[in-house]
């Protein structure tokens, strides 16, 4: 039995691209079923967030030749025609499950130590399970990255400092608003990672809140949580005179806002500053919006600058969560049946 990682991640790819791998939940296991009917896995989970997608695969094919099939089941499925170089990547047996337990343990994010890719595997994890996709190698695999990220949680400073993309994006905020206390803000798509920056910004200051999605009842849920009001979907664009800060993370497979939408908008406003976090993959929001006066917009992998600062603080507690990963790592693989070391990482480019 072999076990590989295949996927793509901010470290790898720019948002460009990910947001062509990335699958909606409702793909997930239709995609899982499809891996083991073709024989390419015996156990399957599949991870998508906005910074990753991921294929987790114990597979009786030989590593490297179960790498090179799901990179072409991957590209295929996504039908993604364009040439690639690294974007995409392998990491099979020990490099495997290192690579989960750091996936897990926050190393691997965008921002260093973050604690959201810890729910977003679970959840992706329990799906694979509930729908019977999960087996020995996978359910010990995965239960041993969760205690792992507890572990280093508890012995380690890693998490010391901003920890989310959502205090990311708040920090992203104070640089372009002097006073958050004036600012109103706006949630389009009423999603994990968007409610969490919605708190962090009202936890600094922010005025008001405005939330607005497909779901009227999720808005006003949200809206009642936060203390702020609910919009129809199809009203927030009513609300947009008085709005400062929009952060955006819908579904929508297009533009929920692009440049001639905007521009049409902007004359609501006075020649005020305007911030837009678009944390949705694919993207909500036509970058080309950048171009306006008075716009600025932030996507995932514009608040890598920002993440990068918080990296240099946290530095010195790496070597002590690698060396926790690479113990962990040891007893998993002992207990697991037979596996070779494996390379620790395979790249891909187009053939």
């Amino acid at each position: 039995m072999s076990l590989v990682v295949l996927g793509v991640s901010h470290h790898s790819a720019s948002v460009e691209i990910r947001e062509r791998f990335a699958y909606a939940e409702s793909q997930v296991v239709p995609t899982l079923t499809k891996l083991r009917e073709v024989g390419l896995a015996r156990e399957a989970v599949l991870l998508s967030t906005c910074n990753r997608v991921e294929l987790y695969v114990a597979t009786d094919l030989v590593a490297r030749e179960a790498a090179e099939a799901l990179r072409s089941f991957l590209v295929a499925d996504r039908a993604f025609g364009t040439a690639l170089t690294n974007e995409l990547y392998a990491h099979v047996e020990r490099g495997g499950v290192e690579h989960l337990f750091r996936v897990a343990c926050g190393l691997d994010s965008l921002v260093l130590g973050e604690t959201e890719i810890l729910g977003q595997l679970k959840k992706a994890y329990d799906v694979a399970l509930a729908a019977g996709h999960t087996g020995k190698v996978l359910n010990k695999s995965f239960q041993s990255a969760f205690s792992v990220a507890k572990k280093v949680r508890s012995e380690t400073q890693i998490q010391r400092g901003n920890t989310s993309v959502a205090s990311v994006a708040v920090d992203l905020a104070e640089r372009i608003f002097d006073d958050l206390g004036k600012r109103d803000v706006m949630v389009i798509g009423a999603g994990d990672t968007s409610e969490k920056t919605a708190r962090a910004l009202l936890s600094r200051g922010a005025r008001s809140l405005f939330v607005s999605n497909r779901s009227f009842e999720r808005a006003e849920a949200l809206a009642a949580e936060l203390g702020g009001r609910a919009i129809h979907f199809d009203d927030w664009e009513k609300e947009f005179g008085r709005i400062d800060i929009i952060i955006s993370s819908t579904s929508a497979p297009h533009y929920v806002l692009d440049r001639p939408k905007l521009e049409k908008l902007l004359r609501q406003r006075g020649p005020r500053a305007l911030l837009i976090i678009d944390i949705a993959v694919p993207r909500d929001i036509d970058p080309e919006v950048k171009l306006l006066n008075d716009v600025f917009l932030a996507n995932v992998d514009d608040l890598q600058a920002v993440a990068d600062e918080h990296v240099r603080n946290r530095r010195e507690e790496i070597v002590r969560c690698e060396a926790i990963i690479r113990g962990k790592a040891e007893s998993l693989l002992a207990s697991l049946p037979a596996m070779g070391a494996g390379a620790p990482k395979l790249a891909y480019g187009h053939e």
